[in-house]
């Protein structure tokens, strides 16, 4: 049995990182969307309709994955007009003061054979917190639809992300915990290898 030494450990490193493939999200199949329970009575949500990013991504190399992804405060949507514009004020995102929410893993641990979680910095409204993202890995490989629609061709992955999160700690707090500071975070996207010519 050939046991590989530490600089042939290295190069296998090294080259499995080189295959690592740079990921665009695709903003028609990317959401992001947001529970929180309003005053012990319902489950309410919202969600995010503009959000860009790229994951770098090798299956053979999970521990090396790289995210990054930009989220448009202003695109919140709930559902109800009045709410939104509430959200979007001084009172909690404060949209004209922070044009954006991001996040940028640090670190990458694989979980099972298909899911992994990301560490990264969370920024919300100039506030930059630890956040935790558990990622399950959907899809990878030929899109399905990729024989009907250029759109589609080429390799894409597709993966489901949830966290956790107190919003008084990101500057979104008010009238916390009468209505939960706890807040679920879910996130569905697909993704193109290379994205898309510009």
């Amino acid at each position: 049995m050939h046991i590989p030494t530490i600089s042939g450990i290295a190069l296998l490193v090294m080259s499995s990182a080189v295959m690592a493939e740079t990921y665009e999200l695709d903003p028609g199949h990317t959401e992001v969307r947001f529970y929180w329970n309003h005053a012990g009575l319902t489950t309410q949500s919202g969600e995010w309709t503009k959000v860009s990013g790229t994951i770098d991504f090798d299956a053979n190399a999970v521990n090396a994955t790289k995210a990054m992804i930009t989220i448009d405060p202003a695109s919140l949507h709930t559902g109800y007009a009045e709410l939104d514009k509430h959200l979007k004020s001084s009172d909690f995102f404060d949209v004209e003061t922070y044009p954006e929410i991001t996040f940028v893993s640090t670190g990458a641990v694989q979980t099972g054979a298909s899911s992994m979680q990301l560490t990264g910095d969370l920024t919300v409204k100039g506030q930059v917190k630890p956040a935790v993202l558990n990622v399950d890995m959907t899809f990878q490989g030929t899109h399905p639809l990729g024989e009907f629609f250029d759109y589609y061709k080429g390799e894409w992955i597709g993966a489901e992300a949830t966290t956790t999160l107190l919003r008084s700690e990101l500057g979104v707090g008010k009238f916390a915990p009468l209505t939960s500071d706890v807040v679920e975070l879910e996130i569905s996207a697909e993704m193109r290898a290379g994205g898309w010519p510009q």
